[in-house]
């Protein structure tokens, strides 16, 4: 097992998944220890900068890679382990956009209404006590909110020569924009192209369930992942575990689509680790399951349908143990 740092210099932050060579070249079972900016490149740093002012089109949202596996085929799964992701700054920041967001008109949703204020907020991050100071704009109010740092952009390239947007979310993962994907989690991705070029950027300190401004509290972070290939074991839509529970998640637009797709696939899972009928699975989920948001402000919106594992009935290890294995690199379960 070798450990892997990366550092990107401002010039080599990428922003699409496909169409780029690799940074660098890993193996199944290697630490990579890799800093990624936050999604406006380190420009927003406080509030008389705009994004519009200070960012450029189409250069927002950079991730960091990608990452050739080898042995990597279309048809393996990549399995990506969170074992930390620590905030690079004492500080993130979070803003609104004229017509971004899930409350605003915007070009798939247009409207006569005026657009949104600009508008940029800072928040002191306190990593010793574990926090993410909210500072009103136009008030003295705040109020400490709990660190809960997160990845939320991270995936492979697309099949069929595709090059995707960072800002996109699909089946390739992307920019899911979900809380779930913090530390002690394992996120299965589906290999598309040799190599399966992985890259990942877009941290936030935290994020509300469904990402309802469009803009999480986004830091810099140090990120350390384990990775894995499991062999011969497609994935066609990203798949999350924890030491509780297993996740699938779903993007498209409308939302309803996106619940379908990752409940149709968690029903799945759970009948392949069980053993219970189609229909029996069906229900048990109908009953026993979540639907944590991640985001309905992106391109494709995204959902999870979880389910916790004591509910079900002696699965088995999902992907032959994969995350407790990886799990054996940090502290604590999650």
């Amino acid at each position: 097992m070798d450990t892997i740092t990366y550092r990107p210099a401002r010039d080599e932050l990428a922003y699409t998944f496909g169409g780029r060579m690799p940074v660098a070249h890993v193996r199944s079972g290697d630490v990579l220890q890799v800093h990624t900016e936050d999604c406006f490149g380190g420009l927003v740093r406080g509030p008389a900068d705009l994004p519009s002012q200070v960012c450029r089109m189409p250069y927002l949202n950079p991730v960091s890679g990608p990452f050739f596996v080898e042995d990597a085929v279309p048809g393996d799964t990549l399995a990506v382990h969170l074992a930390s992701i620590v905030p690079a700054r004492d500080w993130g920041v979070s803003s609104t956009f004229p017509h971004f967001g899930a409350l605003t008109s915007t070009s798939h949703t247009a409207t006569l209404q005026p657009p949104l204020e600009e508008r940029v907020w800072v928040y002191d991050i306190d990593q010793q006590a574990g926090i993410a100071r909210f500072h009103a704009t136009d008030s003295d109010h705040t109020v400490d909110l709990p660190l809960d740092p997160m990845i939320g952009t991270i995936g492979v390239a697309p099949g069929g020569f595709e090059s995707r947007s960072t800002i996109v979310p699909d089946s390739h993962g992307g920019n899911l924009d979900t809380p779930e994907l913090r530390a002690g989690t394992t996120l299965y991705l589906g290999v598309n192209v040799h190599g399966a070029m992985l890259a990942l950027g877009d941290g936030h300190a935290r994020q509300g369930e469904g990402e309802v401004c469009g803009v999480g509290v986004e830091i810099a972070t140090t990120t350390t992942l384990i990775i894995e290939v499991i062999k011969g074991v497609p994935t066609l839509w990203p798949r999350l575990e924890t030491d509780a529970s297993i996740m699938s998640v779903g993007c498209a637009r409308p939302l309803e689509d996106a619940y379908r797709i990752a409940h149709r696939d968690l029903v799945g899972w759970v009948v392949d680790l069980t053993g219970l009928e189609q229909l029996d699975a069906y229900q048990l989920v109908s009953q026993a399951g979540r639907a944590p948001i991640g985001n309905v402000c992106d391109p494709n919106y995204t959902l999870l349908a979880a389910v916790d594992k004591v509910l079900l009935p002696q699965p088995q290890a999902a992907y032959d143990g994969v995350h407790a294995r990886l799990r054996q690199h940090t502290d604590g379960p999650r």
